[in-house]
């Protein structure tokens, strides 16, 4: 490869393709580095279990919207564990992604029968997040004049601190008050939208309909926090007139994890589906005229929206909405709800235990009358203690203050935990001779006794919130009931799909690496899936461990002074670097700096992660190079002197070359007062070799599902953690429910302390998605200093051999000093289309047939393809894809000869289906092989696309969001 390029080393390409003055190979002089050096994989997975014997995991009835659940052998063994499922992308090519986006409409269609609306997405980020964009999206949809939004005042602690720090950017007002069936129009005033949380935080279950209706005669939209559990049993939102309902699926079927990763939902009425922030799959047909999923309403997006955009979510939950899916689909509506009674009974024999006399003299209230799976109870002062005695029997409960105690029970709970939480109240008597210590450790055993001394289960839902209507009707949640079958489901959806197991994924700007299993095997352990996100400190010190050691790690390579692993995207990491600026700003009394300069080529979370940060966009123009225009940013910085607030660039740049004038840019923009904010999503190009914070930057978000290894999960998990100067450390996000507030920060002259997070959260819970955590930990543990160094030499290798490999056939559109690219070339298609009538899709869809998956399409330059080999990828694999595109090449010329028609050859009809060549006669101008066997490599592996090229057009005028009927299936 490098004698393909000309260089005697690795070393050598990258000092001729990344600028001189940024370059600083800090890993390799003596104590400059606090990253250990690299481990095997025995010596980190031995390192990760004692990090994980640190942690102790009790009984959680902390509830808050996180529950103990129970995920189906099956379900882990198939899709959490599989990599055909982990290691897939968002699903862009919907012919090569029909299983994960099956999977996906059968979560949405869990959603909105769930929920009673018309129309779900294909997830959310968390709860509480959810819930802000349902606050947006009222303001949005919303005739009410009033920026004034009311909150219920039982809504979750983590909604609320979300919702404060995100209307505070955006100039919304927020007015919590206490909501009931009493509340009357004087009560509310004015407003464009209200949320009520159902089942409240505190347990109460009561009838929002009478709100909702007010709401509508302000003409304001109703947002309601719903519990998917709970929805089997009661009345729907939809039914209530909501016009929107959030939330969160994780306890259906997905650990805790300490608070992340889970899908939120979102489900809207009918009218507001153009409306709906992140992803959306519909159904259409493919040119066979067979039905076909992909994602619907893609203008909607970010990304192409920009700062008009009605979210800046780029990152999904997919594979955790895959699980909560498919624990739907296995368990049916009866199993739904016979959990969910389970639940029920359990709380209401919890309820009646706790109203006993002995209770009562003993100063004991149940305070709601109402409830689902939660009760708060009053102990006059003693709540402390009892949390104690709790604890130490093995169980977490909720403090809500020092008289009240919060006990949320959910599909794992016991007789035996319920005997406990009486012991812990002091009602140890009651139970004659059940032996609490037992309980403990084997409750199976104490079952038959707890439950005679628990006796009868109090009702606690209201019978006019009784639910009638029927929900998951649909054959696919009411088939798969043994694991045989579910396990074939899961095959069947696994096989339709490309993913990292079949072969590259050369995505630009995605970096598609390997998720190596080492790196995974910790994310299932007990000792991290198993603890609550507001588990006390005291559980949690292993955790709290990993989180400081990969914040140190993290600066390290960056040249940042202190990072927050809360944002769990890189959307919302984008977001939370732009408030500590704003924070900072305002902190200096420079409030009124609010412009954000962002280039022309810059990813469209950045300009719609700006706008809902409240700063108020300003594009500068690139060159015919594609680099920053420097007289168009002198120019803009002049114009804007006493409101610039930042700069956002990405680098190496979006057109992934590295732009020699990326200090001056930063000089410029830091003379000006303002800020740099370098996205971090190419980091994969510099690590190693050059730091963020050494050449200018001052804030940026790490992408751990690029760079760091976390995998995409066909569209999510992600996790995008902030990084910052110290100047800007103590305005990252906090959390008013974290174990610590105190965070690693690396001062000046290289010692290191703490700092305290006190910016507003961006994620329900306090560290995001820390579940996840132990993957990047691996990766940096396992490669050291100089394995991470190597990973970007070889990525950078990997993509200049394939840009000049391909130079003759596909010309380079943007390069570097040298010619040299950074991580990932962009090929210029459009000379091709303009001389053979091949279009870009045309060739992304033909790769289909030769076994990829297409580099990333039209980005950012129309008719373009951005390609990333990444550094997992081995010679035979980069060379297997450049044959590829050379044979499509010339299958173009052929077509621009006239050796084929330009309306029938084998890139416009790409990709072939098996069925295709093989039912009917064959009509076309080439012949059976040429369509599915372009390469003899291909017959011993051939990896056939269910579907044709699917018609978006058509699936957007027919918009179907839903699992289809059967007979749409039929001929």
């Amino acid at each position: 490869m490098l004698a393909t390029l000309g260089y005697d080393s690795v070393e050598a390409l990258v000092a001729a393709a990344m600028p001189g003055a940024i370059h600083s190979d800090l890993f390799r002089t003596d104590g400059d580095s606090t990253l250990p050096p690299a481990a095997t994989e025995p010596e980190a997975i031995a390192e990760l279990r004692v990090i994980a014997s640190r942690n102790t995991v009790k009984r959680s009835m902390i509830g808050l919207g996180y529950y103990d659940t129970f995920t189906p052998a099956v379900i882990k063994r198939n899709v959490f564990e599989n990599p055909s499922w982990y290691t897939a992308y968002t699903p862009y090519q919907p012919e090569i992604s029909q299983g994960r986006l099956e999977a996906l409409i059968n979560f949405q269609t869990m959603v909105a029968d769930l929920t009673g609306l018309t129309t779900a997405n294909a997830s959310m980020l968390d709860e509480s997040t959810a819930v802000v964009e349902g606050m947006l999206l009222a303001r949005r949809a919303s005739k009410a004049a009033s920026r004034r939004f009311i909150v219920d005042a039982d809504a979750l602690p983590q909604t609320h601190a979300l919702l404060e720090n995100r209307a505070h950017a955006l100039d919304i007002e927020l007015a919590v008050l206490p909501l009931n069936e009493n509340t009357t129009a004087d009560d509310l005033g004015e407003y464009f939208g209200i949320f009520v949380q159902y089942p409240a935080a505190s347990g109460r279950v009561w009838n929002p309909a009478g709100v909702i209706a007010l709401a509508h005669e302000q003409k304001a939209l109703a947002v309601v926090a719903a519990d998917l559990l709970a929805l089997t049993l009661i009345t729907s939102p939809g039914e209530l007139g909501a016009d929107v309902a959030v939330g969160t699926s994780q306890r259906f079927g997905v650990p805790m994890g300490f608070g992340g990763p889970h899908a939120g939902y979102m489900a809207v009425r009918t009218g507001l589906e153009r409306q709906l922030p992140g992803r959306l799959v519909g159904v259409s047909v493919d040119a066979a005229g067979h039905p076909a999923y992909r994602l619907a309403l893609q203008v909607r997006e970010q990304h192409i929206r920009r700062d008009k955009a009605t979210s800046n979510i780029c990152t999904a939950q997919v594979l955790l909405a895959v699980m909560a899916g498919m624990y739907a689909v296995y368990h049916g509506p009866d199993g739904l709800k016979a959990i969910a009674t389970q639940v029920h009974e359990r709380a209401g024999q919890l309820a009646a235990a706790l109203r006993s006399e002995k209770m009562t003299d003993a100063g004991v209230t149940v305070l709601n009358d109402t409830f689902f799976d939660t009760l708060q109870v009053s102990v006059h002062g003693r709540a402390d203690d009892i949390a104690r005695r709790a604890a130490d029997v093995g169980l977490n409960l909720r403090i809500v203050d020092a008289d009240t105690l919060g006990i949320s029970v959910d599909e794992t709970t016991t007789l035996a935990d319920l005997t406990l939480v009486l012991r812990a109240f002091g009602g140890s008597d009651a139970f004659g001779h059940v032996d609490f210590a037992a309980a403990a450790v084997a409750q199976v055993a104490v079952a038959a006794e707890a439950a005679a001394a628990l006796g009868h289960a109090e009702q606690g839902l209201p019978a006019e919130l009784t639910r009638t209507s029927e929900y998951l009707t649909h054959p696919v949640f009411n088939t798969h009931r043994s694991e045989t079958s579910m396990m074939r489901y899961l095959k069947r959806l696994a096989d339709a799909d490309y993913a990292l197991d079949r072969g590259m994924i050369p995505l630009g700007s995605c970096t598609m690496k390997l998720n190596a299993a080492s790196e995974m095997e910790a994310v299932s352990w007990p000792e991290f899936a198993g603890l609550h996100p507001f588990a006390p400190r005291a559980d949690v010190g292993g955790y709290l461990q990993l989180v400081r050691q990969l914040e140190t790690w993290l600066c390290d390579v960056t040249g940042y002074e202190s990072v927050s692993l809360q944002p769990n995207a890189g959307s919302q990491g984008e977001l939370a670097g732009l408030l500590a600026i704003t924070g900072y700003h305002r902190s200096r009394g420079e409030g009124a700096r609010t412009v954000c300069l962002i280039p022309s080529s810059a990813h469209g979370t950045n300009a719609a992660s700006a706008a809902l940060a409240g700063m108020r966009v300003v594009v500068v123009a690139c060159d015919d190079l594609g680099n920053v225009d420097l007289g168009d940013l002198h120019a803009k910085i002049a114009e804007h002197a006493d409101d610039l607030s930042a700069l956002m660039i990405t680098y190496p740049s979006t057109h992934g070359v590295y732009e020699h004038e990326v200090a001056t840019i930063c000089r410029a923009v830091h003379d000006a007062g303002g800020q740099v904010y370098v996205d971090g999503a190419n980091l994969n190009a510099l690590l190693g070799f050059a730091r963020y914070g050494d050449f200018g930057g001052d804030v940026s978000h790490l992408n751990l599902h690029k760079t760091f290894c976390i995998p995409h999960g066909g569209g999510g998990p992600g996790v995008g953690p902030v990084a910052a100067k110290a100047h800007l450390a103590p305005f990252l996000p906090g959390h008013p429910l974290a174990q610590s507030d105190e965070h690693y920060l690396l001062s000046g002259d290289g010692t290191s302390g703490i700092v305290r997070h006190e910016g507003g959260p961006v994620s329900a819970a306090p560290y995001g998605s820390p579940s996840i955590l132990p993957i990047s930990w691996a990766y940096v543990r396992m490669m050291g200093a100089d394995g991470l160094q190597q990973a970007t030499g070889a990525a950078v290798l990997a993509a200049n051999y394939v840009a000049k490999r391909l130079a003759g056939a596909f010309p380079l559109l943007y390069s570097g000093e040298n010619g040299l690219v950074a991580h990932e070339c962009i090929l210029d298609l459009r000379p091709l289309t303009a001389a053979t009538g091949v279009t870009v899709d045309d060739v992304a869809k033909r790769l289909i047939d030769y076994g990829f998956h297409s580099p990333t399409m039209s980005f950012p330059v129309g008719g373009t393809l951005m390609v990333e080999p990444t550094e997992s990828e081995d010679l035979v694999e980069i060379d297997r894809f450049i044959d590829a595109m050379m044979a499509i090449r010339a299958e173009a010329d052929a077509v621009g000869a006239g050796v084929w028609p330009t309306d029938d050859n084998p890139l416009h009809n790409a990709p072939h289906t098996a069925q295709s060549v093989i039912e009917g006669e064959w009509e076309h101008a080439y012949d059976r092989a040429t369509a599915v066997y372009p390469l003899r490599t291909l017959v011993s592996h051939k990896y056939w696309p269910p579907v044709r090229r699917i018609d978006n057009a058509f699936g957007d005028r027919n918009l179907m969001c839903s699992c289809p009927p059967p007979e749409a299936f039929e001929e």
